[in-house]
């Protein structure tokens, strides 16, 4: 199943439930009145606390009045605990960088105020020289984990999303390290909608494009991840609590421009669209300021 956060008619912010292609979805009131479950206001609740399987059960009567592209949509998941982000987790783009792989995950944070919506502008500082893009598959966790196995931590899974890790290179260069170059407000559109694992037989099997401007930039698959998902969250859980509704974001693969010979960073007006396999398309212009 896919869920969506959205704003309805009225600019009131609810959410929604997508149909399996992607075109159609169906708000919450609407799901109460056709299903009769009175389901919370809270999209986490609905997640994470056994509505969402109630719902399920109903789905195939569902009527999808809405089109996606008349409503907009929001950031799938608000306030998450933690946004916990892999650097170098794909051998094609360790091999560009000519670094070798850890076979432990190197993780840096972004804070909650980066995360920005499918299809909003992506707002970057003009002081910002170096601005880079990176496709990433996001995992949503859907319950606490502590020290869990490779095998329990699939249990924590609760779906996948598209996460856009924005990148302001010459600040991270500077720092020499990940965190304020990739903490700018707005620097993680992400969605456009949570996709239930169920619907996802292979995660580490996905194919992943980006293309700035209609140029393709990032052709690749999470066949190429370095640290399979399940693994970053049993290693991630062995040092932290993994939390309800925290975001893993795991890493992107080779093609983005600080590794080109001649880069070509985003400038202002640069459309930038990342499309992951059964995960939908996310796209947002890049706006200076």
């Amino acid at each position: 199943m896919k869920i969506a956060r959205i704003k309805n008619a009225s600019l009131v912010e609810t959410y929604a439930i997508v149909s399996e292609d992607g075109k159609r979805l169906i708000t919450r009131p609407e799901i109460q009145d056709q299903t009769g479950i009175p389901i919370p206001s809270s999209i986490k609740e609905f997640m994470f606390k056994g509505w969402l399987d109630e719902v399920k059960e109903h789905q195939r009567k569902l009527e999808y009045a809405h089109k996606v592209e008349e409503i907009e949509l929001l950031a799938p998941l608000p306030n998450p605990p933690k946004i916990i982000c892999l650097a170098f987790n794909y051998y094609d783009h360790a091999k560009d960088a000519g670094l070798t792989p850890s076979d432990e995950p190197v993780i840096f944070m972004k804070p909650r105020t980066t995360l920005n919506s499918p299809y909003s502008n992506i707002v970057c500082p003009s002081f910002v020289k170096r601005l880079d893009y990176e496709a990433e598959i996001a995992a949503i966790i859907g319950k606490d984990t502590k020290k869990a196995s490779i095998e329990q931590s699939v249990d924590s899974i609760f779906g996948y999303m598209i996460l856009h890790d924005v990148s302001a290179r010459d600040i991270q260069f500077k720092d020499k390290q990940f965190t304020r170059g990739k903490s700018i407000d707005t620097f993680a559109p992400c969605g456009p909608w949570i996709t239930t694992k169920d619907e996802i037989s292979d995660p580490q099997n996905l194919e992943i494009v980006t293309k700035v401007n209609g140029e393709l930039r990032q052709k690749s698959s999470s066949v190429n991840m370095v640290i399979p998902i399940k693994k970053i969250i049993s290693s991630l859980s062995s040092i932290m609590t993994i939390e309800e509704g925290d975001i893993i974001s795991t890493g992107t693969p080779a093609g983005v421009a600080m590794s080109m010979k001649e880069p070509k960073y985003l400038k202002d007006g640069d459309i930038v669209e990342i499309s992951i396999e059964n995960l939908g398309t996310i796209r947002n212009r890049v706006v200076f300021q």
